[in-house]
């Protein structure tokens, strides 16, 4: 007696149904996620390596190999009867002022050896965290006939003031040729994040990213900030350094945020610091980090004494880093000195 069916092989980070008789049997390798280094403004398109998902702030590449194997079950036992390889590639590409956005990706023209011709695939994709995903795909593509060229549509629901949690893409590949059991295989894109945290009823600020790429803040031309931080540096402290240092983490933690600054800032300057008019604490690592205020060792921080308006700019400027690069709790970031 004779069985036929679809056996699967795909890297990365593919997932699939036990083996069993007549159904699909696949073999996978781990994803590998790669970061085309911190982001100081929205990035280009990360590039791409195979078998590997390539990433930066707000786009990913995922380069994925897929192997099947096609078999009939004869007297209880697999022969390889073909086999198809092809690759996909996906290109995502998120945006900072909008929820929704795209992805394309190409499916290659497979190569096939005997009874591999004739197999063919369709595609689907699903989101979460709020986010609805569409493919737009020839669905029932022959891969062997030649390459194929999709698209997933992104749509993202979100109100003001709020953070969506974080979501993957899930993408599904289901293989059919007549006489064989359909095999199927998946695997996920990287992680993103959508928030529309600045926003308001009346204007909307979501955007989307790649939470774990580090982004950057600068403070260059912040003479007085600028010039404590350099000298820490200086001295061995290396957190937030983008030049080998460890990054700092954001945090959304108001009450924390006031008993950080509390533990490092005195209340009143020192009176050499009033006569000169830098009455202002600015702590380092920022108190809205979660290594500020005394959670490092004294010696990876420091306070400065700046002038009020030296401190209200840099308020200012990193609420607009904030929203540009969609920096939200916990995300990993480093500072520019």
């Amino acid at each position: 007696m004779a069985l036929g069916l679809l056996g699967t092989a795909a890297a990365p980070s593919a997932v699939a149904d036990q083996p069993s008789p007549g159904q699909l049997r696949v073999t996978v390798g781990p994803a590998r996620s790669q970061v085309n280094g911190f982001a100081a403004g929205p990035a280009s398109n990360a590039t791409c390596t195979v078998n590997k998902i390539t990433i930066n702030r707000f786009s990913e590449c995922e380069w994925v190999t897929i192997h099947v194997d096609v078999i009939k079950v004869i007297d209880g036992r697999p022969v390889i009867e073909g086999t198809v390889d092809f690759d996909v590639k996906h290109q995502m590409t998120l945006k900072t002022n909008s929820a929704n956005w795209s992805e394309k990706f190409h499916v290659s023209k497979a190569r096939t050896t005997r009874a591999g011709k004739g197999v063919a695939v369709n595609i689907a994709a699903a989101s979460g965290g709020g986010t609805k995903a569409s493919v737009h795909f020839s669905q029932g593509h022959i891969l062997s006939s030649g390459a194929a060229d999709g698209s997933v549509g992104y749509k993202t629901s979100i109100p003001p003031k709020k953070i969506n949690p974080k979501a993957k893409t899930k993408y599904t590949y289901t293989f059919t040729k007549p006489g064989y059991t359909p095999g199927t295989v998946s695997y996920d894109s990287a992680v993103y994040r959508c928030d529309n945290y600045y926003g308001s009823s009346r204007t909307s600020r979501a955007g989307c990213a790649i939470p774990e790429v580090p982004t950057a803040v600068s403070m260059v031309g912040l003479a007085r900030i600028d010039e404590g931080i350099r000298k820490l540096r200086a001295r061995g402290g290396h957190y937030g350094d983008p030049n080998g240092g460890k990054p700092l983490h954001w945090m959304i933690n108001k009450r924390q945020e006031d008993a950080n600054r509390k533990a490092v800032c005195p209340r009143t300057a020192p009176p050499d610091m009033q006569r000169a008019g830098r009455t202002s604490c600015d702590e380092y690592p920022f108190a809205s980090s979660y290594e500020g205020g005394t959670h490092l060792h004294a010696n990876q921080r420091e306070i400065t004494w700046v002038k009020v308006q030296e401190n209200k700019s840099q308020g200012g400027r990193i609420t607009a880093w904030r929203g540009q690069m969609h920096v939200m709790d916990h995300d990993p970031f480093y500072v520019i000195a």
